[in-house]
């Protein structure tokens, strides 16, 4: 039952119940016409208010034939009571708000462009939905927004690949064309589609950090089925200079569908 309480040797503990039940005797001067409004039974308000005078040591009320009047501890009782309860339902609806998603925050860490694609839609849309909610962005690679999960530091991460991570809940949710990124002046350049037997006998160049080394496996993978064991050399530098020295022909590299929204230098 859910009850007020203080932390002091004097200090008494009080059900919420009864102060709802003193509130509307108080406002309609009757036990009857609270219990009427309450939908109990007259002997249960009349029966709780003096438990609560009872808890309390002083008499709430003054009783009579017409009804109930407040005696001066109940006047006081009364303007405390009212602030109490109102900051109790304001904190129950501020709490449900939060438990329905309608406000409140969230952090998302992601692994992947915000450029267009699925991840841009699902965030639009959840923005539309749940404007009150504050949403923040976290970037960086799929090992740490599996830590940060895991320490309660992000609420939900987007990630490639399709590893199951333990102490995780996790759920596939979209799949995106793979594109291989070209100088302006490759001999693949005027094709709609390139297929991996156009690739075989390429040089690549991958980041040094994520998503670098999954780029790296599959390349391997998917060439290797073909007989040609691929070049990949890994680079310290970022997805802009890594696109850059594609363009200058350093090497080609592969990026996922959602990053060619972007300005991608060629010459």
């Amino acid at each position: 039952m859910p009850h007020l309480t203080g932390f002091g040797s004097n200090d008494v503990t009080v059900e919420i119940r009864y102060l709802r039940y003193f509130v509307a005797a108080a406002e309609h001067g009757s036990f009857r016409k609270a219990a009427c409004v309450l939908n109990v039974r007259v002997s249960a308000v009349s029966r709780r208010v003096r438990d609560l005078e009872d808890q309390l040591g002083a008499s709430l009320f003054q009783r009579h034939a017409g009804g109930v009047c407040l005696t001066l501890a109940g006047q006081r009782f009364l303007r405390r009571v009212r602030v109490a309860l109102q900051q109790i339902s304001d904190g129950a609806k501020d709490v449900a708000a939060i438990g329905r998603a309608q406000e409140g925050g969230i952090k998302v860490g992601i692994f992947s462009s915000l450029a267009s694609g699925f991840l841009f839609e699902l965030l639009r849309a959840y923005d539309k939905e749940h404007s009150g909610v504050l949403v923040e962005l976290v970037d960086g690679n799929p090992a740490e927004h599996v830590l940060a999960v895991r320490q309660l530091r992000l609420d939900v991460a987007f990630i490639t690949g399709t590893a199951t991570w333990d102490d995780c809940e996790t759920e596939h949710l979209w799949s995106e064309r793979v594109f291989v990124v070209l100088p302006c002046a490759h001999r693949l350049v005027a094709k709609d589609e390139v297929s991996w037997h156009d690739l075989s006998g390429e040089s690549f160049i991958v980041s040094d950090a994520a998503p670098g080394p999954e780029i790296h496996d599959y390349l391997v993978q998917r060439l290797a089925g073909l007989g040609h064991h691929p070049a990949v050399h890994a680079h310290y530098v970022g997805r802009d200079v890594l696109l850059s020295m594609v363009a200058v022909g350093r090497g080609l590299t592969l990026t996922s569908e959602a990053t060619t929204a972007a300005q991608i230098p060629c010459c």
